[in-house]
């Protein structure tokens, strides 16, 4: 269990902790909310917009969209980018999440997101906001590879049935299956980065090597399906995220065509 810091009078709490000045009427941000905000600010606008530039470029001068392995090129480029842009977030969001295991002496005492990243910045390096930056996007490759590329094409799938139209019920049914598929892509790379985050030292050796010793060793001791271990509750999840992530962005493009590009 985390710690639960006792609960304090708001008056008594520093204003920069707020994004408002503190008020009865106005509720406090949570330090580790505004971190998840901006990484999400970060990270998804920045690999979605990418991808539908990159789809729109790539296309058919008659609208036919890319074949399957250049919509999966381009949702690994986007991936890639978006995680490159999102790491400093993240990596404050991971040392306030952190932050109340740590021993009251220990702790860092960031009050939100931007006094993290100054602070990082400042005390430690600029460089200091982009570590573990490698692994992250090689998170981001194969998980954008999957959810963006599969998206598109069960989308041009359920098209070209001829039983859905271009609307929300064929967006929701297409990003249905993509987090099906984001979900099995996902998991083992996922398992891989908490191993290796976790893994302890026997005798002065680490206990993985790499990655790929990862995946031979949960394959060999405890079965190759264990690596989908906790799908259900994975893909409840992703799935919701997945489902509203497109719907709105399909919402957003509509509106953005309907006033900017049809005015």
């Amino acid at each position: 269990m985390g710690y639960s810091p006792p609960p304090q009078n708001p008056k008594h709490l520093p204003a920069s902790s707020f994004f408002l000045p503190p008020s009865p009427a106005i509720p406090r941000v949570p330090p580790r909310l505004s971190a998840g905000l901006l990484r999400q600010a970060t990270y998804t606008t920045t690999r979605l917009g990418i991808y539908s530039v990159l789809l729109e470029r790539f296309g058919g001068a008659d609208g036919t969209p890319p074949p399957f392995l250049a919509k999966a090129a381009m949702g690994m480029t986007a991936g890639a980018a978006g995680a490159f842009v999102g790491t400093p977030a993240e990596v404050a969001l991971i040392r306030m999440t952190a932050d109340g295991r740590l021993p009251p002496g220990e702790r860092r005492g960031y009050h939100n997101v931007f006094d993290a990243l100054v602070r990082m910045a400042r005390e430690e390096g600029v460089f200091t906001l982009w570590r573990g930056c490698i692994p992250t996007m090689a998170r981001a490759v194969v998980v954008n590879a999957a959810q963006l590329a599969s998206y598109s094409q069960s989308k041009q799938f359920l098209l070209d049935s001829g039983h859905f139209r271009d609307d929300i019920l064929c967006h929701f049914c297409a990003s249905m299956i993509s987090g099906l598929v984001t979900t099995a892509a996902s998991m083992p790379v996922d398992i891989v980065k908490t191993r290796i985050q976790n893994m302890r030292t026997i005798d002065g050796k680490p206990e993985y090597r790499n990655g790929l010793d990862v995946l031979l060793k949960v394959v060999r001791y405890e079965g190759f399906f264990s690596l989908w271990k906790g799908f259900t509750p994975y893909y409840a999840r992703l799935g919701p995220h997945t489902v509203l992530t497109f719907i709105f962005l399909e919402q957003m493009n509509k509106w953005y065509q309907r006033l900017f590009l049809t005015a």
